[in-house]
């Protein structure tokens, strides 16, 4: 019966305790217990403390259902660099089952069944530009590739230079959006685009 109930919550990207203490009528603890008997059982997937998706939902997700949940791995943060150029088809570099984002707290690489998270730390000054599109955060495109070369010009990051159309991106934005980065990125951007 609490397996029956337990499935309205598939419509859900993720919950929490408290959303299983609701559903099944139960107190918050009962609810902490029951959440962890059901990871240990393979039914429900601990993305990280109190956030839960069920295996079922896991398994149907989209690539942007991958984005929101990336989202809320680390608070804040918004994804970039090739994924975010990939979700604009400005490479040709295509990346199953991985996401990668900046943010503003730690580096950190996750891997969930299969799937990895990794997260880039960049100073709060160059955490800028991004939207909100189909309920998750990403870099325009352009920032996106800055986010790149940044990171590479300070050897944190490896990606295929040569894989991204440059046609694809809006040169006078770069420009603008380049002034606020360091000296070292903004001359290795020069060589790259030839700006």
């Amino acid at each position: 019966m609490k397996y029956l109930k337990i499935k309205d919550l598939e419509d859900r990207l993720y919950f929490s305790h408290n959303d299983v203490a609701q559903l099944l009528e139960i107190k918050e603890p009962s609810a902490k217990v029951f959440c962890s008997r059901y990871v240990e059982k393979g039914i429900f997937i601990r993305l990280k403390k109190d956030f839960y998706i069920l295996k079922d939902r896991w398994q149907r997700s989209s690539i942007q259902d991958f984005y929101k949940i990336s989202n809320i791995l680390q608070v804040p943060s918004y994804i970039s660099l090739m994924t975010a150029l990939s979700y604009y088809e400005a490479t040709t570099q295509v990346q199953r089952n991985y996401c990668e984002s900046v943010c503003i707290k730690r580096t950190e690489r996750l891997e969930i069944e299969g799937v990895r998270f990794n997260f880039y730390k960049l100073k709060k000054e160059l955490y800028f530009d991004f939207i909100k599109e189909r309920d998750f955060f990403i870099a325009s495109k352009e920032k996106a590739f800055i986010d790149a070369i940044y990171l590479y010009s300070f050897g944190k990051y490896a990606f295929d230079i040569d894989s991204i159309d440059i046609r694809k991106l809006d040169i006078k934005r770069i420009k603008s959006l380049i002034k606020k980065f360091p000296e070292k990125t903004r001359r290795l951007l020069q060589t790259i685009c030839k700006i």
